[in-house]
């Protein structure tokens, strides 16, 4: 389920869990530390006031002690005279007094570790610490009262009193009894120590381990939801830098790297078609270039062939007009020969100006004159080419269609478009079989007339789409096409300022010719000869549908 989520949930999730698993050895280690520091500070305070109570016993066992060497006692007797009684009294208040003393460190000792809570039982030590106190007011008072006055001049030693042994071994006792109660505070807290310092490295062990597995875990998660699709990203623009534009970006990771992806893989495909576009535009005009390389060159060819052909063209008329005046007496005397003299006549003639029409065209093309555009209803001029098309020796066996989707009106030189138009239309007639059918299309697409010529002939491959406007370039069906007829409607239609292009499925599979040119001519045509653009528009005759045309034997 975390596969799908955002970067940033997987970042927090990866942080969330390395804070937990660092605070945890903290925690770990902290548990130690601070069970360590307890007990160094319990035992410090508890053996303060255990050296206390070491101190304090034999001071307390000195109070009453037995007599000294000095004055060893008479031989059977246990008695001592009244002056040494006393002093035996006075020792005993002293020592009695320093032993207190003692005692009142111990217990601000005591305090002290209560109240810095270094005690793990302070209760019993305050219940022992109460009774040792009992005791010594007990001592004191057996003590004073061993010292009042007695019935018989000599008494016995303060060590053989009873209520005194009895209250100095109660109070020894107690000594004891709070010394083993120190120790044992001592012992507890040692032992409660060790167990703290257990659980204190187990959690630390398993925190650690914890926190290796979840080391390596993020680290294969994050190789998958990171590293990897970084590295994909990568490799493509790697790829994309080097002109690659075939394999995008594949990425499932529902986070933002899949929305970059996304948005490099749109990116991508823009740019694919930018570059692609590019190729076809720096394709386009380098054929351009050439054609129009080679169109002047066709220029300069034609201009002097029309020019050297005109000469002996009109020599030859004017010798066949000469020749047919001057032929008059003859055929007068020999009527038989009239007919034969005026038919080859009357032919040279003809074909001596049809060539010399031939050469002005060629003339005229050289020059790359433009003629002056006018409004023109483009469905009547291709219903003028189409009556003229329909008695073509070509056109027997063959439907044609025309469907015109709206009335279009465009700027155009006429006799040029005518020409395109039945250049295309006889191609097509030519390229296909009896029973073929070619459907012309007119409709307005933007600010631009599209004709559509669409062929059910025999198609054309790849190498043929790339050349069929070059001049001299021919693949007709019939053999007799010269290379200049769409390399002719190329120029004109790019003089009008649009666009012919060529398209086919493959061989077999007809063709489709799409002209564009614009409804409005170029302005910069009024800079010109100081004429408009195009007057006005002449009224369109009724336009034939398909039950028209097309159906010549």
């Amino acid at each position: 389920m975390a596969r799908r989520w955002r970067l940033r949930n997987k970042l927090l999730l990866g942080l969330v869990l390395v804070v937990g698993c660092i605070g945890a050895l903290i925690a770990g280690t902290a548990y130690g530390l601070s069970s360590y520091m307890v007990t160094m500070k319990t035992t410090d305070s508890k053996l303060s006031e255990l050296l206390t109570l070491d101190q304090l016993k034999p001071d307390v066992a000195a109070i009453v002690s037995e007599p000294s060497a000095a004055s060893p006692p008479e031989p059977g007797m246990d008695l001592l005279p009244t002056d040494a009684r006393t002093g035996e009294v006075r020792r005993a208040r002293q020592k009695l007094d320093h032993a207190r003393g003692i005692f009142s460190h111990y217990k601000d000792q005591f305090d002290e570790t209560v109240r810095r809570k270094r005690d793990p039982d302070p209760y019993q030590d305050s219940q022992l610490i109460a009774v040792i106190d009992k005791h010594f007011t007990g001592l004191a008072a057996a003590i004073e009262k061993f010292a009042g006055p007695q019935t018989v001049q000599a008494s016995r030693p303060l060590l053989a009193d009873v209520a005194v042994a009895k209250q100095h071994l109660l109070l020894l006792k107690a000594i004891d009894d709070l010394r083993n109660e120190v120790a044992k505070d001592m012992n507890d807290r040692i032992t409660t120590a060790k167990t703290e310092f257990r659980q204190a490295v187990t959690i630390i062990i398993a925190a650690t381990g914890i926190a290796l597995l979840l080391l390596f875990t993020l680290i294969g998660l994050f190789s998958g939801w990171v590293f990897k699709p970084i590295r994909d990203l990568q490799a493509c623009v790697r790829r994309v830098t080097e002109g690659d534009f075939s394999q995008p970006v594949s990425l499932n990771s529902g986070d933002e790297l899949e929305d970059l992806a996304v948005a490099f893989n749109g990116m991508m495909s823009r740019l694919h078609d930018v570059y692609r576009d590019l190729e076809h535009q720096v394709d386009e005009r380098s054929r351009q270039l050439v054609r129009s390389e080679r169109m002047v060159s066709v220029g300069f060819l034609a201009a002097g062939v029309a020019h050297e052909i005109n000469n002996p063209l009109a020599s030859i008329a004017f010798c066949s007009e000469a020749l047919q005046s001057r032929l008059a007496d003859y055929l007068a005397r020999n009527p038989h020969e009239t007919d034969v003299v005026q038919k080859y006549l009357r032919m040279i003639q003809q074909e001596a100006f049809r060539c010399k029409g031939i050469t002005s065209r060629l003339l005229e093309f050289s020059r790359m004159g433009e003629h002056r555009r006018e409004p023109c209803d483009l469905a009547e001029l291709v219903q003028s080419v189409l009556e003229i098309a329909q008695h073509l020796q070509h056109c027997r066996g063959k439907r044609i269609i025309f469907q015109p989707y709206c009335r279009v009106v465009a700027g155009v030189c006429a006799e040029d478009i005518k020409s395109v138009v039945l250049n295309l239309v006889v191609n097509a007639l030519e390229n296909m079989e009896e029973g073929g059918v070619l459907t012309i299309t007119l409709k307005v697409s933007g600010a631009n007339a599209e004709l559509m010529f669409t062929d059910t002939g025999v198609g054309m491959p790849a190498d043929v789409l790339d050349n069929i406007f070059e001049p001299f370039y021919t693949r007709s069906r019939t053999g007799k096409g010269t290379g200049l007829g769409l390399f002719i409607s190329h120029h004109i239609v790019t003089q009008h300022g649009g666009e012919i292009r060529a398209s086919s499925a493959g061989h077999g599979q007809g063709s489709t010719f799409t002209v564009r040119v614009p409804l409005t001519p170029n302005l910069e045509q009024d800079t010109r000869e100081g004429v408009l653009p195009y007057g006005p528009a002449r009224k369109p005759a009724a336009i034939k549908m398909e039950e028209g045309i097309g159906h010549a034997a």
